[in-house]
């Protein structure tokens, strides 16, 4: 089966992935500003409107400062590493100083930092969405049945267990005939040296896993920091 040509309902082509309409542009699932230069070789794209494409972008970047500035500890730019993000907050302070205004010292000495948690999970929803659309040629337009998003450092063991297995180990079924996921599925050329259930986009910066079985499910780990799932029942 050839990659380039896959089994795919043309119904579902021309749409865009996150709202239904019309798709007039395409979108990189994750978003770049999510991402290190240099920039990974064939990082995910799916149709989009553009609306939905611009939409997204400044929950998107206040995701990557957010967690650029918890993983340094500081809002200052010359602290930080990304170089993406140091630009973005050099030349947007407002966000800077409402990244900062969430900043919170405890009593024992140590800093906790409190998400916009409906930017984040604007964000989360999008690339459960993209991911899905990608992997399965399966749009998912409906209210998702979970969202979730916690740092890695926060789970339990059982609970990080569940969560880096995604899926393996357990009895599934085969992703829809002629997608992407059935490719990786299959290891069938070119994912035939892929190894365990993580699709990795950039080492040590984004990954992410789609689970069909019962429903669709995605998981993803930004900046080997926050883990994030998204399910269709």
């Amino acid at each position: 089966m050839d990659p380039r040509h896959l089994n795919i309902d043309k119904r579902l082509t021309g749409i865009c992935v996150y709202c239904g309409n019309r798709a007039d542009t395409r979108d990189h699932v994750p978003s770049r500003v999510l991402l290190d230069e240099p920039m990974p070789a064939n990082v995910p794209v799916v149709d989009s409107c553009e609306s939905c494409n611009e939409g997204f972008s400044l929950d998107e970047e206040y995701v990557a400062c957010f967690l650029e500035c918890v993983l340094r500890g500081s809002t200052d730019p010359e602290q930080l590493k990304r170089e993406k993000v140091r630009r973005i907050l050099t030349d947007k302070p407002p966000l800077r100083a409402r990244i900062e205004s969430n900043r919170r010292g405890c009593e024992d000495g140590t800093t906790v930092w409190i998400p916009e948690e409906a930017r984040v999970r604007n964000v989360v929803l999008k690339l459960g969405r993209g991911h899905a659309a990608f992997e399965l040629t399966l749009p998912q337009l409906e209210e998702p049945s979970n969202v979730n998003a916690i740092p890695l450092s926060l789970m339990s063991k059982p609970q990080l267990d569940i969560f880096e297995r995604a899926g393996t180990g357990e009895m599934r079924g085969w992703p829809e005939i002629g997608s992407r996921g059935f490719l990786r599925a299959c290891g069938a050329p070119p994912y035939e040296k892929q190894a365990g259930p993580w699709v990795v986009v950039q080492d040590g910066t984004y990954r992410y896993s789609v689970d069909q079985h019962g429903g669709v499910l995605v998981r993803m780990v930004l900046w080997e920091y926050l883990a994030a799932e998204v399910g269709w029942e």
